[in-house]
């Protein structure tokens, strides 16, 4: 098997998408979202990184972070964050959660998909374009007909600084060409 090989810049802002494993809609419970939401602040605090913009969908979510100066870090925070959000989920569910034979063996939970996308974002039109895609995506998977309708995600934050105007996406078509990764 092919060795896959990270870029990691200190200091650099990332787009990253996790996704759940079978692409289980867990996200639409609020009390899982909740869950998510406390273990990414959990590894936040311990260690840092600026959260640039987030949408979290039924079954997966999207992120882009800025870390550190010197930091290149990230896949100790994802794993931190899987981690964490992983025990917790599991004490919710009482235990129930079954495992494959192969996830048993690696002690691993039927939560997330094993590996995560992420994407060194290179300039300010890369991070305009990742900010967008983010924002849209909702949209984009038919979950609702105007971004303004999602509330898991940054976009209310981006109109409140005058990023975007709150009818920003009505008509607008993703170019998926720009975009070579997941969901």
């Amino acid at each position: 098997m092919p060795e896959y090989r990270r870029m990691k810049i200190p200091g650099g802002t990332y787009f990253f998408t996790l996704v759940t494993y079978g692409r289980h809609n867990i996200f639409s419970i609020p009390k899982v979202r909740s869950i998510l939401h406390e273990s990414i602040e959990y590894v936040k605090n311990r260690h840092p990184f600026t959260m640039v913009a987030f949408c979290i969908l039924p079954d997966h979510i999207h992120f882009i972070w800025h870390l550190p100066a010197g930091d290149a870090d990230y896949s100790m925070r994802i794993g931190q964050i899987k981690s964490r959000f992983s025990k917790q989920y599991k004490l919710m569910l009482d235990n129930t959660i079954e495992r494959s034979i192969s996830r048993e063996m690696r002690r691993e939970l039927s939560i997330w998909q094993r590996r995560f996308w992420e994407h060194w974002i290179q300039d300010e039109a890369d991070l305009n374009r990742h900010i967008d895609y983010i924002h849209y995506n909702p949209v984009k998977h038919g979950l609702v007909s105007s971004v303004r309708e999602w509330k898991e995600s940054s976009f209310h934050s981006f109109v409140e600084a005058g990023y975007y105007e709150i009818n920003w996406g009505e008509g607008y078509q993703v170019d998926e060409k720009k975009y070579q990764y997941g969901e």
